[in-house]
């Protein structure tokens, strides 16, 4: 079956062309780099892995039920709507909803690969490109994990959002080098490790908070290499230039904060766009989402030195100033222990597999004797 049959609406050209801007860089300098960036490039290598064998697709998944997602958090729960949706429809919904989240993370990490690919390509320096290689590979995993995912499992596309698609145009059309990095390293991939951090600590589906898990331990690296390369680079530009990254920053936070809704799915349960809109306003999930949303972006922002006063005063606007001073390496932290910690448990059962079969199979063979 082609993916395009699986899509709610199916997209109006099989692909999609951004016209592409700015220089191919080279560099001639092969001995020399900054240590930090080695170093992550080497763990890029390190951490490698392969999504067919890591993640244990043999776990069944209710497409109608895929995250377990409590009746209160939907948002038309308690509505007029609600009360006339059948078990059958409040499953639909639940499909929905989670097929267009994982089909955002979806195009948002072919989105990355792009950007990665471009980076790879424009920027100056040599280890950059090294760990920007990396990535690539690492968001090109991502990309077949959540199509596998919503193919075989959920059985259910979304298109991309509008407005997601606007950053990524607004990204990848910029001919400065650093730009990629801003949109995505530090904006699409914030608003990303958000949404699937709170999945991840969610859930109690075993294999959607495996994906999760492992892709938010690939991120950790992005974010960290993001902060490096931005936090060098940014030390060296004027006012004027700084002033026009902030004015950047600040649109694509608006635009998340604003747009990025799911809207689309009440639309497809008939519901019109203007009440699907007051509706998901009137969210308490939403409103908790917004705010956590920001706890990834925030402190990277200020880390990588755009903190200037109207950047700040959006933030204040925003009622998330105060993530300014939360720790991104905590933060960092975490997502590699959930994964290890996945890890671990996973062999253990497997250990405790192997050894009960071989018990199993001396104590017949004594019992044959």
């Amino acid at each position: 079956m082609s993916t395009r049959d699986l899509y709610t609406t199916a997209p109006s050209s099989p692909g999609w062309q951004v016209p592409a801007t700015g220089a191919a860089r080279f560099s001639w300098e092969y001995g020399d780099g900054r240590e930090r960036l080695l170093a992550l490039y080497q763990k890029g290598k390190d951490k490698q892995w392969d999504g067919a064998t890591r993640i244990d697709w043999d776990l069944e998944v209710d497409p109608y039920d895929p995250l377990g997602t409590p009746d209160e958090v939907l948002t038309l729960h308690g509505t007029r709507h609600w009360a006339k949706m059948t078990e059958k429809d409040k499953g639909d919904l639940r499909r929905h909803y989670t097929s267009w989240q994982f089909s955002q993370f979806l195009h948002g990490e072919q989105g990355a690969m792009i950007c990665a690919a471009r980076i790879v390509e424009s920027v100056p320096d040599l280890d950059a490109k090294f760990y920007s290689a990396t990535q690539t590979m690492d968001e090109a995993r991502h990309a077949e994990i959540y199509g596998r995912f919503l193919q075989d499992k959920v059985g259910m596309l979304y298109p991309i959002n509008d407005n997601l698609r606007g950053l990524l145009d607004d990204t990848l059309r910029d001919s400065r080098w650093d730009m990629p990095y801003l949109g995505m390293q530090v904006l699409i991939e914030g608003l990303a490790l958000a949404a699937f951090g709170m999945i991840r600590d969610t859930t109690d589906k075993p294999l959607p908070k495996q994906i999760l898990a492992y892709v938010m331990q690939d991120e950790a690296r992005h974010v960290a290499f993001g902060r490096m390369a931005l936090r060098d680079y940014y030390k060296q530009l004027s006012d004027a230039e700084l002033r026009e990254r902030e004015e950047f920053v600040i649109e694509g936070c608006h635009l998340m904060r604003d747009r990025l809704r799911g809207v689309e799915v009440l639309e497809n349960f008939g519901i019109p766009r203007k009440e699907a809109e007051e509706l998901t306003e009137q969210s308490e999930f939403l409103h908790l989402f917004r705010k956590l949303l920001f706890s990834r972006i925030v402190p990277c922002v200020k880390d990588i030195g755009l903190w200037g006063e109207r950047l700040q005063k959006a933030y204040l606007d925003m009622g998330v100033f105060d993530l300014g001073d939360s720790s991104l390496d905590l933060l960092m932290t975490q997502d590699e222990e959930i994964a290890e910690r996945l890890d671990a448990e996973r062999f253990a059962r497997e250990e405790r597999a192997r050894v009960t079969e071989v018990a199993d199979a001396i104590a017949e063979g004594a019992a044959g004797e």
